[in-house]
């Protein structure tokens, strides 16, 4: 038999809240996807690092950005902002904040199940 399996963000697996944004977790497929929701003024150092006790975060992303902006701040000082329709790696040791006045949207297809998992 021939299986399909329909899953949508408006009824996910898991839901891990933080002050300013959300990040819900859909299993399909022997996978975990990620849906980050972030008001204007999140920053992860602020509203899920310091929860962890982390100064960054250590967990590895691949991504896509639905809507509004984000930095990358990497801790060897790089930073770049992400955009609507922006693909994303990021590597291990990374802060990140939202940028201007519309919340921010991506999917993650890579660290999801360990991102903001409570311990």
């Amino acid at each position: 038999m021939y299986e399909v399996i329909l899953k949508r963000f408006e009824q996910p697996d898991e839901v891990r809240t933080f002050e300013k944004g959300k990040f819900e977790l859909v299993n399909v497929g022997g996978m975990t996807i990620g849906r980050a929701t972030y008001e204007p003024g999140w920053k992860w150092s602020l509203h899920v690092g310091k929860a962890a006790g982390a100064k960054s975060c250590a967990v590895e992303h691949v991504g896509l950005v639905l809507s509004g902006r984000a930095t990358a701040a990497m801790d060897d000082g790089r930073i770049i902002e992400m955009k609507a329709g922006d693909l994303f790696y990021i590597a291990p040791g990374h802060d990140s904040w939202v940028v201007g006045d519309e919340p921010y949207v991506s999917l993650h297809f890579l660290g999801a199940n360990e991102y903001a998992r409570q311990k």
